[in-house]
């Protein structure tokens, strides 16, 4: 069932994904308990279905349980702990909620430097997704330097033709144009 899931899933199909999704869960909570892996994991995939469609609170009920389990189980600073994290981060992004938004996000971003090192793909992308929080709560100057940090070490660690690479750079040069208050698409 898991398997159909993550296909409707793949598919766009969002109402099959939640529905199985919501099987999913309920059975791995019933047969595995509660702060068992596959049930956190079946757990994280409804929130991301439920992300998928706009169903923030949905989304952000499911990730602070998931979180808060990790945190427990695995430590605040596990790679599982710590992508909980940003996804709730995310959540609270969409949602805008700008300041638990951030302050998700800076811990991410620094427990991810300690963990996993400052040039980790996965640092990275907390730290250019800080930077988006940053500018949409009107700190753009602050903003743009954690961006232009996050290019540089993007081009050297990933190279200058990633499709991560490229994404900030684009947001990196519409920033800048937007705070010399010249048009740039």
């Amino acid at each position: 069932m898991g398997n159909l899931a993550s296909t409707y899933w793949n598919q766009g199909k969002w109402d099959a994904a939640e529905e199985l999704g919501v099987q999913v869960m309920e059975m791995a909570k019933e047969k595995l308990g509660m702060d068992h892996p596959d049930t956190l994991s079946s757990m994280n995939n409804l929130a991301s279905t439920y992300w998928n469609q706009g169903k923030w609170d949905a989304a952000e009920e499911l990730e602070v349980q998931v979180m808060e389990i990790r945190k427990e189980k695995l430590g605040k600073d596990h790679p599982d702990t710590l992508s909980s994290m940003g996804n709730l981060a995310s959540t609270y992004w969409n949602q805008g909620k700008w300041d638990a938004a951030e302050e998700l996000g800076v811990q991410v971003m620094e427990m991810m430097k300690e963990k996993l090192g400052e040039d980790h793909p996965d640092t990275l992308m907390s730290m250019g997704n800080l930077a988006f929080t940053l500018k949409d709560t009107g700190r753009g100057t602050e903003a743009i330097r954690l961006m232009e940090e996050c290019v540089e070490s993007r081009k050297r660690i990933l190279g200058l033709d990633h499709p991560d690479t490229l994404s900030s750079c684009r947001s990196l040069v519409k920033w800048k144009a937007e705070q010399e208050g010249v048009a740039s698409d």
